[in-house]
């Protein structure tokens, strides 16, 4: 029985955090944040009470688990050879992840997190310096490569907040000409307005 156990990677802890982190998403989707309580989580994750305090303490760091490992299981930061591609590229990775399924509760979640105290601060700081940092990769290895890339508040405000802004107040489709013509118009940007 023992051996058995072994032999699955994961299992029951894996699936019970999956259960609790997919409930999650769904109760944030369905009744935002604040309308719901460990209680309705266990409930939707087939899971007792106790299994999420055990495991996570209080529903503020379940939820700040939740924002993290959203943005923590993205796939790598695209490497097509320029900086032009990798832009491109990962705009519109982003694009698909925050109209996805889960993309807006996850933003909803996070954005109300950050104003529930210092524990909420924090998950908000990890998460954005975690985009920032995935964000400095792709731009060194533009330096890297000889090429003369933004800085990464460039990227922040020419290509992430016009698509976050349009997708929490549903102004219209993220569609692949759109954010392609974010990106494009960074490029074309002279850094030295960038920088100003």
């Amino acid at each position: 029985m023992d051996q058995e156990r072994a032999k699955r990677p994961g299992g029951r802890s894996a699936r019970v955090y999956a259960a609790v982190h997919q409930a999650v998403t769904e109760l944030v989707a369905e009744r935002g944040y604040g309308n719901f309580a460990v209680g309705d989580v266990a409930a939707r994750a087939g899971v007792a009470d106790t299994s999420i305090y055990r495991r996570w303490g209080s529903l503020e760091k379940l939820l700040s688990d939740v924002a993290l490992a959203r943005l923590a299981a993205r796939s790598p930061m695209p490497d097509t050879g320029s900086l032009a591609g990798d832009l491109h590229a990962y705009a519109l990775n982003v694009a698909r992840e925050i109209t996805g399924p889960d993309g807006l509760a996850i933003l909803h979640l996070t954005i109300a997190l950050s104003s529930q105290g210092t524990e909420g601060l924090q998950t908000r700081d990890e998460f954005l310096a975690e985009r920032a940092r995935l964000v400095e990769t792709m731009l060194d290895r533009a330096r890297e490569r000889g090429e003369n890339p933004p800085d990464a508040l460039g990227v922040l405000d020419h290509i992430m907040a016009p698509m976050y802004i349009r997708v929490l107040f549903g102004i219209g489709p993220l569609t692949a000409e759109y954010v392609d013509g974010l990106v494009d118009r960074l490029l074309a940007t002279d850094r030295s307005q960038l920088r100003s």
